[in-house]
């Protein structure tokens, strides 16, 4: 029988350890699967919205969960730096440690929570005005964003969670929790939204309570998990200003990074939803497909970040460069297929969330250029993952300020000024801000490679 010792060795060395390409897709399934129901978790909302409401519900709760998802991937951004801390001190064999990084994380991301809720429960009418709202749709999108801030201290719970888990190298119980949490998601949406006739409402309640019961459900395995290479205890629980500090400065610039991109996409939402409230539930859907069609190079992107942790925590630098260009490669090859998918089939996947005519027209014309995006996301996702594990954090922020800000905006701006524009040419903002990403990382790589630094 394995002794207790050996197991350890065993969860400590999975990605430090062996063969590359095999190491980083069995770490990257499980969390690609977890996407996927993570993706599902978000989508059924709308798709069940779209089935049994109101064109303004699915309005509604396309405005209110591209805020929310923005605020909530900005805030949760900040767990990358306990990721990162977490993947080197386990790289380095050092579980005390881990144990006390653990703890300044749950202290820092308990007030965050408190401060999220507040402002997001009390502020809901101000969030909706902000959003530009549809009239039509106003009350639908406010009850959207109130409800879902109820819940604020469980989608953030459930994020450092999965941050600490990942950068453990555990990839396998987040997918589990998901599950459970995506199951019971679509439970509550049919009840809610069918036969209560809840509209967006119910969407945000079944939301909330599927994250509320994942959130203990999580704790429950880890406190059952065996073998753990780390040494937790409440008294870990605490503000230790060195560590805080750590964590802000890995995690702060992805945070400002991803609230910006967040931004960015938010902008386009307000741009559309002062055209009509068909175009509205389009950009909603479409980024919803979205969400499924970038799964493998968002996947990639995560198990990259920890992989690259892990590996230099342990001082295995050869290991890195591999394990970048395996998942550009893999990323690219899923890239072409769902490109195809969504430039000629795409009037078939918006069918699945609405059945009304006009909603699916406007929502392919947005995917249509999303199937540009399918091809050049795989090397910038990728780059960013490997940049995060790196702790190259302000890089990646600069990077993604440049994208957001400086492309993506003024594109979906002047082609909004457009009196016949359409979804499509708004839309052709993300490919042309992603190919200048790439350029930077490609540069920022080409003239650090081979320093010791990167």
């Amino acid at each position: 029988m394995e002794s207790s010792t050996n197991r350890t060795e065993k969860i400590e060395n999975e990605l430090t350890e062996g063969k590359i390409y095999p190491s980083l897709v069995k770490f990257t399934i499980p969390m690609l699967l977890a996407m996927f129901l993570q993706a599902l978790y978000s989508g059924v909302d709308l798709l069940i919205v779209g089935r049994y409401a109101e064109t303004a519900d699915v309005s509604g709760v396309a405005t209110g969960s591209m805020l929310m998802m923005t605020t909530t991937f900005a805030v949760c951004s900040l767990a990358i730096g306990v990721t990162i801390l977490v993947g080197r001190k386990v790289g380095q064999k050092r579980p005390k440690q881990v144990g006390m990084i653990i703890g300044n994380g749950i202290s820092l991301f308990s007030i965050i929570a408190v401060l999220m809720t507040i402002v997001t429960v009390w502020k809901s009418d101000y969030l909706a005005v902000l959003m530009n709202a549809p009239k039509e749709a106003f009350s639908q999108t406010q009850d959207y964003i109130r409800f879902c801030g109820w819940g604020s201290v469980f989608v953030l719970a459930y994020n450092l969670l999965g941050g600490i888990l990942r950068g453990l190298g555990d990839s396998k119980t987040p997918f589990v929790t998901v599950v459970i949490a995506t199951i019971i998601n679509i439970v509550c949406d049919y009840i809610l939204i069918s036969k209560f006739n809840m509209g967006a409402k119910g969407a945000a309640i079944a939301t909330v309570f599927a994250q509320a019961v994942s959130v203990f459900i999580t704790i429950i395995i880890i406190k059952n998990k065996k073998n753990l290479p780390l040494e937790f205890s409440l008294k870990n629980i605490e503000f230790e200003k060195k560590i805080i500090i750590m964590i802000i400065l890995l995690g702060l610039p992805i945070a400002l990074q991803d609230l910006l991109v967040g931004l960015s996409f938010m902008v386009i939402q307000i741009l559309v939803n002062s055209i009509d409230l068909v175009s509205s539930a389009g950009v909603g859907i479409g980024e919803k497909i979205c969400h499924f069609i970038m799964l493998v190079p968002s996947a990639f992107a995560q198990a990259l970040g920890t992989f690259v942790s892990q590996n230099i925590g342990a001082k295995k630098i050869d290991r890195i460069y591999k394990a970048l260009w395996y998942g550009i490669y893999t990323s690219v090859a899923v890239g072409i297929i769902m490109a195809y998918l969504s430039f000629i089939h795409g009037d078939f996947l918006c069918s699945f969330f609405t059945e009304k005519k006009d909603v699916i027209l406007a929502a392919h014309s947005y995917l249509k250029a999303y199937s540009i995006d399918c091809v050049l996301t795989p090397f910038l996702f990728c780059f960013i993952g490997y940049y995060v594990g790196y702790g190259k954090t302000f890089f990646v922020m600069i990077q993604g300020i440049v994208g957001a800000i400086c492309i993506r905006i003024p594109f979906a701006y002047f082609a909004s000024l457009n009196p016949d524009v359409t979804l499509f040419q708004i839309a052709l903002a993300t490919p042309v801000a992603t190919s200048i990403q790439i350029v930077f990382c490609l540069l920022y790589f080409i003239r650090n490679k081979g320093k010791n630094n990167l």
